[in-house]
């Protein structure tokens, strides 16, 4: 017979490994359902993509990609349908995201852009700004802010941020690539060619990208070498995205 005080640890002990089990199993279920609303949702198939995610939070309540999937998957059939309460309800969903994973960068990006989508641009430069002071060591944050001043014609505020960004991480392949476009569209093609170069020595799956070099190469008879692949680069144009 066990001793009463080693019995209640043997039997907390039980108790743990129980609920540890049942935790796994739920986020690997969770996991599953997940990947099948992705596949859904690449189909165009948004309605069944949500009814997926939905019981993908419910067997992980925690798991601040499934709200992510969700908000993505109603902003996108509400946007495409003109459906205000999909619409609302993405938002919720965005900000029950952030309560879980406060650096969630695809969901601020998401939110981002829901606000500005229904007139409510200085909401967006809030939530970043936020994010920013919450998260000062996070490049993603200024990037995304960045992103939101290029697409509200403030290309000089975007540049003078990715700096910000690049000055945290100077291999942030993400910020490079995003500082040589805004100097390449303002006619910057010297400084364009050194941030894409940089930006593709970091990271070479980025097909655009290595594109763009060679035609500015060809355009001033610079000798740097592009780097391919087949991987998609997603367009500059935001589209709400799922994630596994």
């Amino acid at each position: 017979m066990y001793p009463n005080h080693l019995r209640r640890i043997a039997t907390a002990a039980a108790t743990l490994l129980l609920f540890a089990t049942f935790t796994g199993c739920n986020n690997l279920n969770s996991q599953a359902l997940n990947s099948e609303g992705v596949r859904l949702y690449q189909q165009g198939n948004y309605q069944q993509a949500s009814v997926r995610f939905q019981e993908a939070i419910a067997e992980d309540p925690e798991s601040a990609n499934g709200y992510y999937n969700l908000a993505a998957s109603l902003h996108k059939s509400g946007t495409m349908y003109n459906r205000s309460n999909d619409l609302q309800q993405a938002e919720v969903l965005y900000n029950q995201c952030l309560e879980r994973d406060p650096n969630h960068s695809e969901c601020y990006r998401g939110l981002a852009v829901l606000l500005s989508e229904t007139n409510r641009q200085d909401e967006a430069f809030r939530l970043l700004s936020a994010w920013i002071q919450q998260s000062p060591e996070q490049p993603e944050a200024r990037i995304e802010l960045a992103r939101l001043y290029e697409e509200t014609g403030r290309p000089e505020d975007a540049k003078a941020t990715l700096v910000e960004a690049l000055n945290i991480d100077p291999n942030n392949a993400r910020a490079l690539t995003a500082l040589g476009r805004l100097r390449d569209t303002s006619g910057d093609y010297a400084q364009a060619m050194a941030n894409y170069t940089r930006s593709l020595e970091i990271n070479r799956f980025q097909p655009d990208v290595a594109a763009r070099v060679a035609t500015l190469n060809a355009a001033t008879g610079s000798t740097v070498a592009p780097m391919t692949n087949t991987t998609q680069l997603g367009q500059n144009v935001w589209q709400p995205a799922v994630k596994y």
